[in-house]
């Protein structure tokens, strides 16, 4: 038989963590057709992917993509071999919002007043429909967007109207096809909204069978707090849960991990919650002064008043202006930040809860980004799994696959199978690890050989193919609350 792509003699690792077997694959229009001993058959386009493993593309869990997507080539990513994203992490979301004038922090990570230019869900889908990104892209909307937007006092509850106008605004979103709603309560426009204000907006999300991702209100002191607010906030709306980026920050809350993985546990008898968890020990967002005190060190990623900030330490620059820490950070806002603030034992124990996906939170359009951006899914694959032995690689692999599929409701993708939509990493188990790192940030990975979306290279060679075959992704199916 012809097949419009076939790859031979990889081991194929199928994304549900049953041990690799060597096998040859097959695709026709974009879709994985047969998958086994293909001996008698022939491709218009054959790769040999002896001593390779076959892989589902990569699904990158927690993104701030949603600009990235529509303009950027999206290497970051697809050198990784990230063939799907979940933007509209954190609360924050590029639509619906049409700002006046500097969208606050957070917000501004995804850019300033001309980005954010879609003043409905639909509208950004519909761009996305028309640009076609590189890869493919699935949506949440979020709190602080809306928030931004509705309240008109961010440091008190909404009231009832703003809450009505909010719940609109998630209702819409989920009609256009969002997967779901989130939160930043952590972040100064959202740490005002109690637990009753989600819960309100989260109901809005049940009826399409939407789920919850969180960044929650805090991952110190109250890490434990907060992941029961959290759970509850999921069992009042009746919806899935998922805790982004799980960690402990600062250095006298390191260990908590080991009481707040059993509550994630324990709960997932009665309800679905998983995580996500990116590899490094140093979180990256916007520059928080009231951060300092937990982190040993800041390192800046950008500065709009101070662009030459970027890359260097915030001490360092301080002591240059004969100021404290706390007013140089003051002097630099608006300005991103890496924390330094957690510990490797923390990232490890996340890493094995096997309820744990593997997202890596990267800002795209930072200058200097956090090299978790340009390394994360090599770094679990190469370092965490290879030479640390924390996991099996079918694991892995899973982790980033057929687990976060599953979770996210993406039916026919993260998994090698007949039918599946041919998103495909090919990558060397030996070989494959990241290279990023806080000297030479956006360093692509070594080991990724190709990267197909729907069965077209977009990462081939050691750089971008040009192509763009990804596509704005519609909530699929309703995710389970159980």
């Amino acid at each position: 038989m012809r097949h419009d792509l076939v790859i031979r003699g990889g081991t194929v690792m199928d994304g549900t963590g049953s041990p690799g077997c060597r096998a040859d694959v097959a695709v026709d229009s974009g879709r994985i057709t047969e998958v086994g001993a293909l001996d008698e058959a022939s491709g218009e386009q054959e790769i040999d992917a002896r001593g390779l493993v076959v892989a589902p593309g990569f699904i990158d869990v927690h993104t701030h993509d949603d600009r990235a997507l529509l303009d950027g080539d999206m290497a970051a990513k697809a050198s990784q071999g990230v063939t799907t994203v979940v933007a509209g992490n954190c609360g924050i979301s590029l639509a619906p919002f049409r700002p006046d004038g500097r969208p606050p922090p957070p917000m501004d990570l995804l850019g300033g007043e001309s980005d954010y230019r879609f003043p409905t869900f639909a509208s950004y889908l519909e761009a996305l429909d028309s640009r076609r990104p590189v890869v493919n892209g699935l949506f949440l909307v979020g709190h602080q967007t809306l928030r931004v937007q509705h309240v008109e006092d961010l440091g008190r509850p909404a009231n009832y109207a703003e809450i009505a106008a909010m719940r609109a605004g998630v209702e819409q979103a989920m009609q256009a096809g969002a997967v779901g709603f989130s939160t930043g309560l952590f972040y100064p426009p959202s740490r005002a909204a109690p637990t009753d204000e989600v819960v309100a907006l989260t109901e809005a999300a049940a009826p399409y069978g939407g789920l919850y991702a969180t960044h929650m209100r805090d991952e110190g002191a109250f890490l434990e707090e907060s992941v029961e607010e959290s759970l509850e906030i999921g069992r009042r709306a009746g919806v899935a849960v998922v805790l982004s980026h799980h960690k402990a920050s600062g250095a006298a809350h390191h260990g908590k991990t080991a009481r707040s993985l059993p509550i994630v546990e324990a709960a997932a008898a009665g309800q679905q919650v998983s995580l996500d968890v990116y590899p490094y020990a140093m979180s990256s967002t916007v520059l928080l002064p009231d951060r300092l005190a937990d982190s040993e060190r800041v390192l800046i990623t950008w500065s709009d008043p101070h662009p030459e900030a970027a890359g260097r330490d915030l001490s360092d620059i301080a002591a240059e202006h004969g100021v404290t820490d706390e007013e140089m950070a003051l002097r630099l806002l608006p300005a991103g930040a890496i924390y330094f603030a957690m510990s490797e034992e923390d990232v490890q124990r996340v890493l094995r809860f096997p309820r744990a996906m593997i997202g890596s939170d990267g800002i795209p359009h930072d200058p200097r980004p956090h090299p978790r951006l340009w390394g994360t899914f090599p770094r679990v694959l190469g370092h965490y799994s290879r030479e640390l032995g924390l996991m099996p690689l079918e694991e892995a692999v899973r982790r980033m696959t057929g687990l976060p599929a599953d979770r996210f409701g993406l039916d026919g993708r993260g998994v090698v199978a007949p039918g599946a939509a041919a998103d495909l990493c090919l990558f060397d188990p030996e070989t494959v690890i990241d290279r990023a790192s806080f000297e030479n940030p956006m360093a692509p990975a070594d080991g990724i050989r190709m990267v197909l979306v729907d069965g077209e290279a977009v990462w081939a060679d050691g750089a971008p193919t040009g192509a763009r075959p990804g596509r704005a992704l519609r909530r699929e199916r309703p995710i389970p609350a159980r």
